[in-house]
C-alpha cells in the first residue's frame, strides 16, 4: 500500500469569471471617471478591459448596473473621536481631499450624480449612512440634528471637489492643501460643534 502525505487543501484557481468582472469594474471605473456617466459607454469600457462588450451586458445588464458595481466603496472614515476635537474638521477635509485624489470611483460618482438619477441616489446613500453617524457620535446630537449637521458638512466636501477636481476652478485650484483643509476644515468644525 503507497504512503498517502495529507497536506493542507490547494487553494482553488480564480475563476476566469471573477478576473474578467475586475477587469470590467477597473476599466469602468477609468472611464468614469475620465468621461463621466454620460461619455463613458460600453464600447470604451469593454475595450479598456479588452473583453467583447457582450461581456460587460452579460455580468451588467447595462451602464447603469455596471456603474453601481463600480461605484461601490467605503468612504473610510478615519476614527475621527481618537482626535483632539479642535483637530477633527481639519482631519475630515484632509481624509476627503486624499480619497478624491486617490479614487476614480469618487470622482465618477460625482460627475455621475449631477446628471444622473442612480447615480445621485449612491451618493445620498453614501454620505447618509456613512458621514451622518460619524457626525452623531462626535456631536452626541439627536438624530435629526446630526442628520442636518452631516448634510451641511457634505455640502463642503461635494462643493469643495467638484469646483477642485470636476469643474477646476483657478481660485479653488491655487489654494495650497494646507491652505485648503486650514478654510474649509474651520467650516467643518463649526458644523460638527457650534451650536
Amino acid at each position: 500500500m503507497a504512503a498517502t502525505t495529507e497536506g493542507p487543501p490547494a487553494a482553488a484557481p480564480p475563476r476566469r469569471s471573477d478576473a474578467t468582472r475586475a477587469a470590467i469594474v477597473a476599466a469602468a471605473r477609468e472611464q468614469f471617471a475620465a468621461a463621466g456617466y454620460q461619455g463613458a459607454t460600453i464600447r470604451s469600457i469593454a475595450a479598456a478591459a479588452g473583453i467583447d462588450p457582450a461581456l460587460v451586458m452579460r455580468y451588467y445588464g447595462n451602464k447603469e448596473g455596471l456603474f453601481a458595481a463600480a461605484a461601490e466603496f467605503d468612504l473610510r472614515l478615519p476614527d475621527l473621536g481618537a482626535l483632539p476635537r479642535s483637530q477633527v474638521g481639519a482631519a475630515l477635509v484632509s481624509h476627503f481631499l486624499d480619497r478624491w485624489e486617490g479614487d476614480d470611483a469618487l470622482m465618477a460618482l460625482l460627475r455621475a450624480a449631477v446628471t444622473n438619477p442612480a447615480a445621485r441616489q449612491r451618493m445620498q446613500s453614501i454620505f447618509a449612512t456613512q458621514v451622518g453617524p460619524q457626525v452623531g457620535k462626535l456631536s452626541g446630537l439627536p438624530r435629526a440634528e446630526a442628520a442636518a449637521r452631516a448634510g451641511l458638512i457634505s455640502s463642503q466636501i461635494l462643493g469643495l471637489a467638484l469646483c477642485r477636481y470636476v469643474l477646476e476652478l483657478p481660485p479653488v485650484l491655487k489654494l495650497t492643501r494646507a491652505d485648503t483643509v486650514r478654510r474649509v476644515g474651520a467650516t467643518v468644525q463649526r458644523y460638527l460643534f457650534d451650536a
